[in-house]
Formats: C-alpha cells, sequence, structure tokens
C-alpha cells in the first residue's frame, strides 16, 4: 500500500524516498524523526507558486514557516533556501533562523509577552516586521525602536 510518492510501503516496510525506516532505525535508534526532503520542497513550491499566482505589482507573497512547528536547523536551511520566510514567537526561534543561515529580513514576530530583550534583537537583525497584539505591545515597540534609532515595520493583527 503506497500513502504517497515519498512515503511508501515496499515489501512491508516503509520508506521514505527508497530508505527504508527499519535500516534508519537500525543505524540511528529510535525514537527517530524521519523527513522527506523531497517533499517538503515540493509542498512548499506548489504553496508559494499558488500565492504567487495571485500577485500584483503592489502585492507581492511571502510563505512564512511556523517555526514554533519545528525549529529543526536543518529543516530551517532548507525552507530559507527556497526563499520562505519565518514566523517567530521568540528571540530564540529568531536566534535558530539566523544559526540555520537565513535572512532575518524574511522573518514576522508574532505572539504575545515580547520582552525588551527579544525586541532590540529582532531591530538589531532587521527583521520584516511585528504582528503587534496590544496597543501596550505598539507602544514598547515604539519606544525601544526609538531608543535604538530605528523605525519598527509592524502590522496588526486583528481577531475580531
Amino acid at each position: 500500500m503506497e500513502t504517497s510518492l515519498h512515503f511508501a510501503y515496499k515489501n512491508g516496510v516503509l520508506h521514505v524516498d527508497d530508505v527504508a525506516l527499519t535500516d534508519l532505525a537500525a543505524r540511528y535508534g529510535t525514537p527517530l524523526y524521519v523527513y522527506s526532503k523531497a517533499a517538503l520542497i515540493e509542498h512548499f513550491r506548489q504553496y508559494a507558486n499558488t500565492c504567487k499566482r495571485f500577485e500584483t505589482d503592489n502585492l507581492h507573497s511571502l510563505v512564512c514557516y511556523s517555526v514554533k512547528s519545528n525549529s529543526n536547523l536543518a529543516i530551517l536551511n532548507l525552507l530559507g533556501r527556497e526563499g520562505a520566510g519565518f514566523d517567530i514567537v521568540s528571540g530564540g526561534e529568531l536566534s535558530r533562523v539566523v544559526a540555520a543561515g537565513c535572512d532575518p529580513r524574511k522573518v514576522i514576530f508574532s505572539g504575545v509577552g515580547k520582552t525588551a530583550a527579544e525586541i532590540r534583537l529582532a531591530l538589531e537583525y532587521d527583521i520584516l516586521g511585528f504582528n503587534i497584539e496590544s496597543s501596550a505591545e505598539l507602544r514598547r515597540i515604539n519606544r525601544i525602536a526609538g531608543e535604538m534609532g530605528k523605525q519598527a515595520r509592524i502590522s496588526f493583527r486583528v481577531n475580531p
């Protein structure tokens, strides 16, 4: 029974991109997390290309991967090389994006409770922008950016 192009049973053994998971488990032990590079790239490109179809001269898309879903440096690097942006919720996640060799100017900082140190770090890396969660957060980011002589790019996140 084949589950997908990249994940398939062969002689009763599940394979990922033609590699038997039993062989990987014997070599590396378990639990073991295994990803298909080809599947990740294929699915990212499908999604990004769909978004690009709606672009105009004044409207551009950036598909942002949620770092909190999986902060594995190899995964981040792979998606970054494909042109992905990144949605982060902490300074630690920003540091992982940078450590993976990805462009911090493609980072959107979301989430509540951004600390002053995290805001400074994000401004030092010149991230793409902050999703503002409250008026207090907007004032804090504005104050910190002013102290640093920078202008923070922001967007408002509204949950009606």
